[in-house]
């Protein structure tokens, strides 16, 4: 009795011990899918999260995650319809739909890495070599309505005015038909034909950047910088008006300032002359002899030394200076 229990305790725990070994059992985690194959053979599939059976030693289990996958594609040199060279990366969502397809076609995350690229870049190649630069680089026309203003910070006469007031000409972008949106779609489009049969479903493809080439960029800096110049100019010419009628203002401020002084100048001295005729007549009216005296002198002390010679002392004017009683 005690030997048989023996015996079946042994083989119990040598059955344990060899499916723990085996290891018959694998768990899927939320979030994954699994492909079981048997001597290469798909023999089995599961998306649904939890514990599962395989036979031991035979079946091999792949796992694969279900969650959206991005791809960052590699930079294109890509030219547009009009032949202008652009630089475009791009960014693409992706699952695994078909566990089974994937593994038939690609096997490993790392092989649909790369012939998922391969055809993005081939989609976006497509529809960018048959779109002009606009459509690529823009989403809708709301440019053509926007007004375009430039702000003259010339202290309290500021104003804002339009760049056409500016440039001489008003800027008027080209009509898109279609825009960087649809062109997106359009790639997706493209590359969604061509992923099926790997059991992949592609979600969308994003520009997640737009570069102008070397010789592009050149151009469109030479653009900005003519505009740039012109809006200079404009306030380089508004400074020199300004500066001419603060001049002229100035100029006519100067001579108003100077025409008032010299009408009160000239006041001035009219009423210091009549101030002046007024001492004088009152000093004649009081000595008539002495103020001719007086004034016969200051003149003698103006006009004598201006004289070469003189011919004649008997005259009326030396009746002073020759006089025999010295008068």
């Amino acid at each position: 009795m005690r030997n048989s229990l023996s015996r079946a305790l042994v083989t119990a725990i040598a059955v344990i011990l060899f499916v723990l070994l085996a290891n018959p059992l694998y768990v899927i985690n939320e979030g994954d899918q699994a492909v079981v194959t048997r001597f290469g053979e798909i023999v089995a599939s599961s998306s649904q999260a939890g514990l599962h059976v395989r036979v031991p030693f035979v079946d091999s289990v792949v796992k694969y995650p279900r969650k959206v996958m991005s791809l960052e594609g590699d930079s294109q040199r890509i030219p547009t319809k009009e032949n202008q060279f652009i630089i475009v990366d791009t960014t693409s969502r992706w699952r695994i739909s078909d566990p089974v397809k994937f593994y038939e076609s690609v096997t490993s995350i790392e092989a649909a890495y790369s012939r998922l690229s391969d055809i993005i870049d081939s989609a976006v190649r497509t529809v960018i070599t048959s779109s002009s630069l606009n459509d690529v680089v823009r989403n809708s026309n709301i440019i053509n309505e926007l007004q375009h203003r430039e702000n003259f910070a010339l202290g309290a006469d500021a104003e804002e005015v339009q760049l056409s007031q500016i440039t001489g000409e008003k800027v008027v972008y080209e009509t898109i038909s279609r825009g960087r949106r649809a062109l997106s779609a359009e790639m997706a489009d493209i590359a969604r034909t061509k992923v099926p049969e790997f059991g992949i479903e592609l979600i969308d493809i994003v520009p997640r950047q737009i570069r102008y080439s070397d010789e592009l960029t050149e151009s469109v800096y030479n653009r900005m910088i003519k505009e740039r110049n012109q809006i200079a100019q404009t306030f380089r010419s508004t400074g020199e008006g300004k500066k001419a009628e603060w001049m002229g203002k100035l100029e006519n401020e100067r001579k108003t300032l100077l025409s008032t002084a010299y009408n009160r100048a000239e006041r001035i001295k009219g009423d210091a002359d009549a101030e002046a005729s007024r001492i004088y007549a009152d000093a004649y009216s009081k000595d008539p002899e002495f103020y001719s005296f007086w004034k016969s002198i200051e003149t003698y002390r103006t006009t004598m030394p201006t004289f070469d010679k003189v011919m004649s002392t008997d005259m009326e004017y030396f009746k002073y200076l020759y006089s025999p009683n010295g008068r």
